[in-house]
Order: C-alpha cells, then sequence, then structure tokens
C-alpha cells in the first residue's frame, strides 16, 4: 500500500473517532464528572487501538457503523486504564499526552471515578438500542471484556505492580505484557474482524497479527522510555527505571530489544500474508510497520 494512500486512510479515520469521542463522551453530568472524562480521553493519543479496528474491518468487509463503535470503546477502554495507571496508588505519574494528568488536573478521587465512567461508556457505546445485530453486540462486548478484564490488561497490570524491584525472565514479562498492553491491541483488531466475515483461519491470522504487534508495542515502548525525552513522548521518560520495574531493555538489553521488535513485525507481516487476505490487509500491514518505527 501506498504512504499516501494509508495517510488519506488514516485522516479520515482518526477525523471520524474524534467525531464520535467528542459526541458520545458527555459534559452534561454531575458534579462536573464528563469534563475529567473528557480531558482524559480528548484531544491527544495516537489513537492505534482505533486505526487497528477500522483496519480489520475493512479487511474483512465489515460494518463501519459496528466497526466505529468498536473502534470508540477500545480507545474509551485505553484511555481509563491510562487515568487509573497515572494515579498515585499505581504509577504516580504527573504527564500524560503532554499535559497534567487526570489525577494532577481534577483530584484523585474525581480521576477515579472518570475512569469508572469511561469503562461504563465504553460498552454503552457497544449496546446501542437500534442499528447493531445483538449476536454483535455481545460479541464485541465479550472481546472487550476479556481483553480488559483479570486475563488481560487488568492482570497484566497487576502483575506488573507485584513486579517492581524484582528480576523476571523474558518468558515472565511476555506473559506480563501479553495480557497488560497486547490483550487490548489484539482485541482492538479482533473487534474490527468481528464486524465483517472472517472465517476461521482468516480470524485465527488476524489473531496472530494482534499478539505480535501488542507485544511489539511494549518492546518499543521500553525503548523510547529510556531513549526519548519527555518532550517527545507526551509523558515522563525513564520513570520504568528510575521506579525498578523489569522491561524488555532491562531484560534483554536495548539492542536485543531492538532486534525483538523487528522479529515481531516480521511475525506479524507472516500472520498477515497467512490470512488470505492479500491487499485488502494492506492497512494492517503499515500500522505493524508504524508500530515498530514510532518514535514516540
Amino acid at each position: 500500500m501506498k504512504v499516501a494512500e494509508f495517510n488519506r486512510w488514516s485522516r479520515e479515520a482518526l477525523v471520524a473517532v474524534e467525531s464520535a469521542l467528542e459526541a458520545w463522551v458527555p459534559q452534561d453530568t454531575p458534579a462536573g464528572l464528563g469534563w475529567a472524562m473528557r480531558y482524559g480521553v480528548l484531544d491527544g493519543g495516537k489513537r492505534l487501538r482505533p486505526l487497528l479496528a477500522l483496519a480489520a474491518s475493512r479487511a474483512v468487509g465489515g460494518d463501519e457503523g459496528a466497526a466505529l463503535r468498536a473502534a470508540v470503546a477500545v480507545e474509551l477502554i485505553h484511555a481509563y486504564s491510562l487515568v487509573h495507571d497515572d494515579m498515585p496508588c499505581m504509577d504516580n505519574d504527573v504527564l500524560r499526552r503532554g499535559k497534567p494528568t487526570v489525577h494532577v488536573q481534577f483530584g484523585e478521587a474525581q480521576a477515579m471515578l472518570a475512569g469508572d465512567a469511561m469503562q461504563a461508556l465504553a460498552f454503552e457505546v457497544l449496546t446501542p438500542e437500534q442499528g447493531m445485530p445483538p449476536a454483535l453486540q455481545a460479541r464485541l462486548t465479550g472481546l472487550l471484556a476479556r481483553a480488559a478484564g483479570h486475563a488481560g490488561m487488568a492482570g497484566g497490570q497487576a502483575i506488573d505492580l507485584a513486579s517492581i524491584g524484582r528480576a523476571l525472565e523474558e518468558r515472565e514479562l511476555r506473559d506480563m505484557h501479553r495480557r497488560k498492553t497486547g490483550a487490548l491491541l489484539q482485541a482492538s483488531v479482533l473487534m474490527g474482524a468481528a464486524c465483517g466475515v472472517a472465517p476461521g483461519a482468516v480470524w485465527q491470522a488476524l489473531a496472530d497479527y494482534g499478539a505480535a504487534i501488542g507485544v511489539a508495542f511494549q518492546v518499543v515502548d521500553d525503548i523510547l522510555d529510556v531513549t526519548q525525552a519527555s518532550e517527545v513522548l507526551g509523558k515522563t521518560a525513564g520513570k520504568d527505571q528510575d521506579h525498578n520495574k523489569p522491561t524488555y531493555v532491562s531484560v534483554l538489553g536495548l539492542a536485543a530489544a531492538r532486534r525483538h521488535a523487528d522479529e515481531l513485525r516480521v511475525t506479524a507481516h507472516e500472520a498477515l500474508a497467512r490470512s488470505g487476505l492479500g491487499a485488502a490487509a494492506g492497512l494492517l500491514a503499515v500500522l505493524a510497520d508504524r508500530v515498530v518505527e514510532r518514535e514516540h
């Protein structure tokens, strides 16, 4: 796929996602809660997860309206996780997406409630009263819930917090990040695929693709944490090292971590080749490259 074609698609997709978030994340809420929610999710972020959902849906001829809801829902879950992750009881960070974190701006209690409300809103977005078949609503809800819960993101975060100051083997590190970061990225792909027609072999290939880029994203995140400045990242650089947390760089070393990211990119492309989707998977192929090549 040509870069210009991808860039044109991604611009249009991002406009659709931002417009939907603007419309669906409320302002009119008790005690200003909506403003904390909107602060935490609007006007920032790479929107990788929504792009993956929309690209996967397009690859399998999915329903665009359903895919947009899937894209917004997964971004809401991601945003809520960042709000909670930044709080003093977790990573205790003061900078996110180039601005003060939600708890710094609105207080800890409001930040906790904003994250809770965004999580609930994600599932509300997936279950409209009209316009989506109930079976698809149930499937998307199940995919997202499993990725966000004890077997996925929340479980991975629990492992992460329990591992501070403890040396992990690569196998343990991979399992942690497969849950903490990878599960939601993989779910983004599969939720998009669920909006169209993806027979068993195609579904498995897309699941393998999602798993590979899910880990690759975290490997690159760990690399950037020690190679980029906070101003570039939009969040506090070097915090993992300062907190004595295990990362791919601390376990493998910087050069080996970079090689591993490239290996995972190859794995992702191989999975797309197995899918048989051909040119229809072009957007997903470019996104795999962008995950590994990104600088923030």
